[in-house]
């Protein structure tokens, strides 16, 4: 299991916060890989605090991703701001504030389906498999 995403509400109406990555310059939500020996919603509180400087609280999981030709599992998580300040870092370059207008401007589907399926008002998780750009 791996690359557990983080996404964040911020605001008045449903928001996730998304990264600009330096080493390709993708928007994403942040997250990354668990270490061996940590559980699910501790490795989710040192990944956005790590990538964004903000401090979460994990709502709900609203997803499950498969990468199918890396073999990579991801978990998504609905998110919300406990404390912290935005802070840029050697891997975030920039932040965004982004809704579900914003998506299929900044991220590729196989990101911006899984902040969409965070933001749904039903809460019950999906499953999906991608190649990494695109759905399968």
């Amino acid at each position: 299991m791996s690359r557990p995403a983080t996404l964040i509400p911020g605001g008045r109406r449903s928001r996730a916060l998304l990264i600009q990555r330096h080493d390709n310059g993708h928007w994403e939500p942040p997250g990354g890989i668990l270490e061996l020996s940590e559980a699910v919603e501790d490795g989710l509180r040192r990944e956005a605090r790590e990538e964004s400087g903000l401090d979460i609280e994990p709502i709900a999981l609203t997803g499950v991703y498969k990468n199918i030709p890396r073999g990579i599992l991801a978990l998504v998580f609905r998110c919300k701001t406990t404390g912290g300040t935005l802070a840029l870092s050697d891997e975030v370059g920039a932040f965004r504030w982004a809704d579900d207008s914003d998506l299929a401007q900044l991220a590729d589907e196989a990101y911006a389906v899984r902040v969409l399926d965070a933001l749904r008002d039903d809460h019950r998780p999906v499953i999906r498999a991608h190649d990494g750009t695109r759905l399968l």
